[in-house]
């Protein structure tokens, strides 16, 4: 387990003397956003309403503040959240703390046994708010107004350690004439997740990055406020029939809290420990080792078994972490115009003559695609995409509205003109896959029309896009 640290540098151009009226706070706290029973989980090609609720589901809320600036971080236990949802929370949030909208980030950790904060169609681009999203928006207002309240003044320290052992790339190239047909009736040359163990394995399509980035802020008297995480793990799954879970983030974020608590005396006064597990860039990654699967599981297990192992191993990175008294902090928020993808000529008249042909099964993915093609068929031409930069000390978070391909995320890592820096997927909406232009050439289902839906060059436009807004930020 290879480990890395790096301290928040104390620095500012106004000089170390501007800080010393306002100490720098933290507060944290969660809010439930746990749906009724019977709203439908949408992890799969076909929703379905759930029947149980084996685990609540949270909006976990951070608040920073060097007295000058203040910065809300917040991460839901949903599969996404539809761009409507964050606009209005963060109205919301202006509206009871005065925290600029800019200087909010929302994102979803992508667990798949969630109610949908999407709408009623999660394909529709532009729609109003239903009772659940409005009730997700309104809770994650008052999560941040009461980690807002919560604030005390704290040391902040920033870090990562790498855990590589749960992390695998999910798209596979494949032996010749082995990747099966996809829904279009054409080969792609790489197939997402491929038969475990099979011997038509050649080599995975992309990287994985194995490392947890941290940011842990404790009171001035050493007693832990948060610590925010982030992973790029899509995530684990093995969970219960029809039941609604915030899958290994949720059990990770508690046995976190286990760990970081349990020897400090419990404490009335004081808020409790809150953590946060961000998804990193894992829109091609997943926890299948493909070349040696592990034996079935009942549910839950692997869970359990991931999450716990991360927390034990975060809590041990911990405590090697260096604090500081203060870090700047920075916001940057731009939404470039980017085009939709639409299908082709060849595309659409496939589209029209599948749907025309019906459906030969709930989750015929012929049908299912030529709906998403004619869909897409009806956009407008562009459309723009919230990105927003964020900067803590010398920390560097950018963020993406997007399942972003790993690649993506270690490139941002690489050459963002901030160092550490690292990505938060899904933040502010969710419009759809985002693999690279190389990646876009070899085909597989992240690649697909209507799983895809932005142009051809997006990841380009928006990675170039990101690193300015991180350069405005140095």
């Amino acid at each position: 387990m290879k480990v890395a640290f790096r301290a928040v540098a104390i620095f500012c151009l106004l000089g170390i003397t501007a800080w010393g009226a306002e100490p720098f706070q933290a507060g944290a706290a969660t809010s439930n956003i746990t749906p009724p029973i019977g709203l439908e989980i949408i992890g799969g090609f076909v929703p379905f309403p759930s029947r149980q609720i084996h685990d609540e589901l949270h909006a976990r809320c951070l608040v920073l503040d060097d007295g000058t600036t203040r910065l809300a971080l917040v991460v839901c236990d949903l599969l996404g959240i539809h761009r409507a949802v964050s606009d209005e929370a963060r109205r919301r949030i202006t509206e009871k703390t005065g925290i600029p909208r800019e200087n909010v980030m929302i994102s979803a950790t992508h667990t798949h046994s969630a109610a949908s904060a999407l709408g009623q169609d999660r394909l529709q681009p532009d729609q109003g708010l239903d009772e659940y999203q409005n009730f997700v928006a309104s809770r994650i207002a008052d999560g941040v107004t009461r980690a807002l309240n919560n604030r005390r003044p704290a040391q902040v320290a920033i870090g990562t350690v790498d855990i590589p052992e749960h992390v695998f790339n999910r798209r596979w190239h494949m032996r010749p004439g082995t990747v099966p047909p996809n829904p279009f009736g054409t080969a792609d040359l790489v197939k997402m997740n491929p038969p475990a163990g099979s011997p038509n394995l050649v080599e995975p399509a992309g990287p994985i990055d194995p490392a947890v980035s941290l940011i842990s802020v404790r009171t001035v008297q050493g007693r832990p406020i948060a610590v925010l995480s982030t992973y790029s793990l899509h995530y684990v799954g093995g969970v219960g029939s029809a039941e609604i879970s915030a899958d290994y983030y949720g059990v990770y974020c508690a046995r976190l809290q286990q760990l970081v608590t349990a020897e400090i005396k419990p404490d009335g006064d004081q808020p409790p420990f809150v953590a946060l597990m961000a998804n990193g860039t894992s829109g091609d990654i997943n926890n299948i080792n493909f070349q040696n699967p592990r034996p079935g599981k009942k549910p839950y297990e692997q869970i359990q078994f991931v999450a716990e192992d991360l927390a034990e191993k975060v809590k041990a990175a911990l405590t090697s972490l260096k604090y500081q008294d203060h870090a700047i902090l920075k916001a940057c928020y731009r939404e470039p115009e980017i085009a939709w993808r639409h299908p082709t000529a060849e595309q659409r008249k496939w589209a029209e003559e599948t749907i025309a042909a019906g459906a030969k099964s709930p989750s015929d993915l012929s049908y299912i695609y030529a709906q998403r093609a004619m869909k897409l068929a009806g956009y407008p031409e562009s459309t723009t995409i919230p990105l927003q930069t964020l900067r803590i000390g010398d920390l560097c978070i950018g963020t993406m509205p997007c399942e972003v391909f790993c690649e993506i995320g270690l490139e941002f890592k690489s050459q963002c003109p901030i160092q550490p820096a690292f990505m938060i997927e899904l933040a502010h909406g969710y419009f759809g896959y985002l693999p690279t232009p190389r990646q876009l050439k070899l085909g597989g289902y992240e690649t697909w029309i209507g799983t895809n839906r932005l142009e051809p060059d997006a990841s380009e436009k928006l990675l170039k896009t990101l690193l300015e807004m991180a350069a405005e930020l140095k």
